[in-house]
């Protein structure tokens, strides 16, 4: 069994490293996924590898909860956006430019997981498109590519009908893709792209029963068919019994309500434990994310396309996404940007909003980002290097020097 340890003192809002970190390296996977923080009273053992951390800031590694793994350019030459009108017009596309990406697509899908691990993103869930023009191939790709670099981060996979589920026919390829390792069924907005909000959300919500996994859908329409959207998905929820698995990414329309209305949505949301992805849109649509923190709603971030048809912008890195949502929503004080740094890590801070050190604590994994900066706040508005990135005790990026 390996250990790690790396933890010391805390003073306000800043929690830091002992000088040095002991880590085991060279086990096979089966002992790496036991590696915890450990107590650093106990003897100390030989064949623990030590390390310098130079008295660098300890955070929990970030999680990248919303990305298209499958379909980028990155790595690959440099391409601009399409200039498309309509969804309809990006699904015509899409169609011709999918079996041109599909050779490289295993190779560009490990350039991006390098990229963001650099970035101290050690958790990701990307949606994988399944479509009549791919099949299951996109998904076969990225699930050789995760396992390539299963030793270094955890995944989720969402079976994601970017050409309409029911407009493109895929509810039985959908259900082939639950017995290759996906986690969670998506969708695409019902009203719009398959035309009727109703049977589209009750097909995504079925498989999702019979299969026993998530739901994530991307809901970009606004205004009055988005809210009933959102609302039916709701009632879906509970009706189901799914409580706790549902993820609603983009869900723009939460951006058009009044602050009384809001309230009353999120707190529908929060009572079923149905979570918000958001990529922090700056622009017309600003989301109402302080609002749906306060009503206790959980808030995922993820970068979404990273230099794709879709997009040519995306960084790869979550916490640049927080110090975004920092600047937008005003949280420029010591306090508010140390409580940010939540959005990066799925809520896990290492201290309370009392100031007392919760994290890392004694049996915790040693799944971390080593960065230099003197606290979480700082990390949050100066967007420092990520020096080293571990998963459950293995060097996923970076290094430090040994001892």
């Amino acid at each position: 069994m390996g250990y790690f340890f790396a933890f010391g003192g805390t003073r306000g809002q800043k929690t830091r490293t002992n000088r040095y970190w002991k880590i085991n390296e060279g086990q096979r996977l089966k002992k790496l996924y036991k590696i915890k923080i450990q107590d650093t009273n106990l003897p100390y053992r030989r064949d623990i590898d030590c390390y310098d951390a130079k008295g660098m800031l300890l955070l929990p590694a970030f999680k990248e909860m919303h990305i298209h793994l499958d379909k980028t350019y990155y790595g690959g030459t440099w391409r601009a956006a399409a200039n498309r009108k309509s969804i309809f017009d990006m699904i015509e596309l899409e169609e011709k430019l999918l079996p041109e990406l599909l050779p490289t697509t295993q190779e560009r899908a490990e350039k991006l997981i390098e990229l963001i691990l650099s970035y101290g993103s050690t958790n990701v869930r990307s949606h994988c498109n399944i479509d009549q023009t791919v099949g299951l191939n996109n998904l076969e790709k990225l699930n050789v590519a995760l396992e390539n670099y299963s030793e270094k981060i955890s995944h989720e996979i969402v079976a994601f009908p970017q050409h309409g589920l029911l407009r493109s026919n895929v509810k039985g390829l959908l259900r082939e893709a639950m017995d290759l390792g996906v986690t969670h069924v998506g969708g695409l907005d019902p009203t719009v792209v398959d035309g009727n909000m109703e049977k589209s959300l009750e097909t995504m919500v079925q498989i999702a029963v019979d299969y026993n996994v998530g739901i994530d859908i991307h809901l970009h329409k606004g205004g009055e068919s988005g809210i009933k959207a959102i609302s039916r998905l709701a009632d879906f929820t509970e009706e189901a019994g799914l409580e706790g698995k549902v993820t609603i990414s983009h869900a723009f329309a939460l951006a058009s309500l009044s602050e009384e209305s809001g309230i009353e949505l999120a707190n529908r949301l929060a009572s079923l434990r149905i979570s918000i992805a958001s990529s922090v849109p700056i622009g017309k649509t600003v989301m109402p994310i302080p609002l749906l923190q306060k009503q206790g709603v959980e808030v995922l971030l993820g970068n979404d396309s990273i230099t794709d048809y879709w997009s040519p912008f995306g960084m790869g890195d979550i916490l640049q996404k927080t110090h975004l949502a920092a600047q937008l929503y005003g949280w420029g004080n010591e306090y508010d940007l140390s409580r940010a740094l939540s959005l990066a890590t799925r809520g896990i801070t290492p201290l309370d909003k009392e100031g007392n050190q919760i994290w890392p604590k004694i049996g915790d994994e040693a799944t971390t980002v080593l960065i230099p900066a003197s606290c979480s706040a700082e990390a949050v508005a100066r967007l420092p290097k990520r020096v080293a990135v571990l998963h459950k005790g293995v060097f996923s990026s970076g290094s430090l020097e040994k001892k």
